[in-house]
């Protein structure tokens, strides 16, 4: 039998979660049963071009039906994407400066962008900076191909996701000091969701598992807490 699992994260665009490793050790000193999922592409190889959908699906497969979940900015977006298919897959949703706002502008300067990548290197510069507004990972050139498109799909994903068919309860936590997604993505999320609580940190930055470990773990130990009453 399988030990108890009390939130199963989702990381971010990231290749590593060595940075999480602060905030993994404290919330299991506080009795806090996390499993991080490592995901495909990502922290897991892979060479394939990903689609919301893919990921929604390895989520779902990954998750158990009436979990709490967490999802750390791309994380967000899949698993905001997977209650949006399906209301009743998580007992509760954490989100932790999520992306999956969409916001015109911005997308479309990377999508515009990943597609001529093929040309001149001078385009890279350019193409890096948006990279890593989305992402916090800078080196966009060194990215993998398959994962410079899976990121322009993620990016279009958001102009189709319904937050109105989102009823999982939803706590969202948001770094003040977030310059990826910023904080008024975190009330456009909060705006939209039909059953959520929004709470702002004035130090957290996009990755507060890096800026803030230890008041992450405490805000995380004692949201779980208020679950099990």
């Amino acid at each position: 039998m399988s030990e108890k699992v009390d939130l199963y994260i989702i990381h971010g665009w990231t290749y590593t979660v060595g940075p999480w490793a602060k905030t993994l050790e404290i919330l299991k000193k506080n009795g806090v049963r996390v499993k991080m999922l490592h995901v495909p592409g990502l922290t897991e190889p892979s060479d394939k071009v990903f689609e919301i959908e893919d990921y929604m699906k390895w989520a779902d497969s990954e998750i158990p039906d009436g979990a709490v979940a967490l999802g750390h900015s791309n994380g967000g977006r899949i698993l905001l994407n997977l209650c949006s298919a399906n209301p009743e897959k998580l007992k509760y949703l954490v989100l932790l400066d999520s992306a999956g706002v969409y916001e015109k502008s911005l997308k479309k300067e990377v999508v515009s962008g990943l597609a001529k990548i093929g040309k001149p290197l001078k385009k890279v510069k350019l193409i890096d900076k948006v990279f890593h507004r989305l992402t916090g990972s800078t080196d966009y050139s060194k990215a993998p191909e398959n994962m410079k498109k899976t990121l322009a799909n993620m990016l279009e994903s958001d102009k189709y996701l319904d937050f109105a068919k989102i009823l999982t309860k939803t706590f969202i936590l948001w770094g003040k000091k977030d310059t990826i997604t910023p904080p008024r993505q975190a009330t456009k999320i909060y705006e939209r969701l039909p059953n959520a609580d929004l709470k702002f940190y004035a130090n957290w930055t996009h990755a507060p598992y890096i800026s803030n470990p230890e008041e992450l773990a405490r805000a995380l130990t004692n949201l779980i807490s208020r679950m099990k009453k």
